[in-house]
């Protein structure tokens, strides 16, 4: 095939192939999704666009078109997500420049944003109304995120094995494919295994109600039953009703864990570990808040101490 009969090709063509190429296998199913599906938009917004009409006009009016219905953070993530593919036909001389080169990103003005986490009171009220039963249930699954930290699917895959009473630990090394047909899965990266502290509390309750379970089925899941994330966070809301506290969902109970640890006092690089995050950058972007507001108490407990000195 030739460089001109390749020009010729229609633009979601060549994505598709590249994603398969060079996606397919290489990287966890949820992302491949997301390639699958900006390929769709493609579709929908370009179904004309050959390779040989991408320039820096025709690329910016589809990042344009897909921005009417997007955030600016969603629109930044399908510039990513095709730039590669992009850059790789401008390799091989099959588009002349590269079209994505000052791309304006816009988007939809964002919407008002949920209640990502709870204040140490509102925790405390919130937990004190789950409902313990001595069988397993849910709401032990919300107390046991919320004393960790640990992910959704990193909660659901945990087995009785993974418990480590003696040294009050939680190994986290897989993950529960609950987007999928279930099983267990690796962790999203090599960072997420780790080793999780408990409390001490903690430590009894779960050693009393999981002693008679199978060592390695998961505790939280019962035998082919599929699992919903909204399912989990429909709990979580009626919890957070009747505690008459913000809702937050499953995730925004890491929030919180991270959040409390952060303004606590421990260090960005004790929550990154705990949290199995690839790297504290990825700590500071989602706490920025938080860690802001710490640096603010900061230079007021530096003004506090210098005006003292005489």
């Amino acid at each position: 095939m030739t460089v001109s009969q390749d020009s010729d090709e229609l633009f979601h063509r060549y994505y598709k192939r590249w994603i398969t190429v060079y996606k397919e296998g290489a990287i966890r199913s949820v992302t491949m999704n997301k390639y699958l599906m900006t390929h769709q938009w493609v579709i929908k917004l370009a179904p004309n666009v050959r390779l040989k009409d991408l320039n820096r006009i025709t690329y910016q009016q589809l990042l344009n078109d897909y921005a009417v219905e997007h955030e600016r953070q969603t629109t930044m993530d399908f510039h990513h997500q095709l730039k590669g593919a992009i850059l790789d036909a401008v390799d091989e001389g099959l588009i002349d420049r590269d079209p994505t080169r000052k791309a304006i990103i816009k988007g939809k003005p964002p919407r008002d944003k949920k209640t990502k986490y709870l204040n140490q009171f509102e925790l405390h009220t919130m937990l004190s109304s789950l409902k313990l039963s001595n069988e397993v249930n849910w709401h032990w699954f919300i107390l046991l995120v919320a004393k960790t930290g640990i992910r959704f699917s990193e909660a659901l895959a945990l087995t009785p094995k993974d418990f480590d009473f003696p040294h009050q630990m939680l190994v986290i090394n897989k993950t529960w494919d609950y987007k999928g047909n279930g099983g267990f899965l690796p962790t999203k990266n090599q960072s997420s295994v780790r080793k999780v502290q408990l409390d001490w509390q903690t430590v009894i309750q779960f050693s009393q109600l999981i002693k008679n379970f199978p060592e390695n089925d998961p505790i939280f899941i019962k035998r082919n039953q599929k699992i919903y994330n909204s399912t989990i966070n429909g709990i979580l809301e009626r919890v957070c009703i009747e505690a008459k506290v913000p809702v937050i969902s499953i995730h925004g109970l890491r929030h919180t864990h991270a959040s409390l640890l952060l303004f606590a006092g421990v260090s960005i690089a004790s929550v990154a570990r705990r949290l199995g995050h690839a790297s504290m950058t990825t700590t500071q972007k989602t706490y920025l808040h938080v860690i802001q507001e710490l640096e603010n108490q900061d230079v007021d407990i530096i003004m506090r101490s210098l005006s003292g000195l005489s």
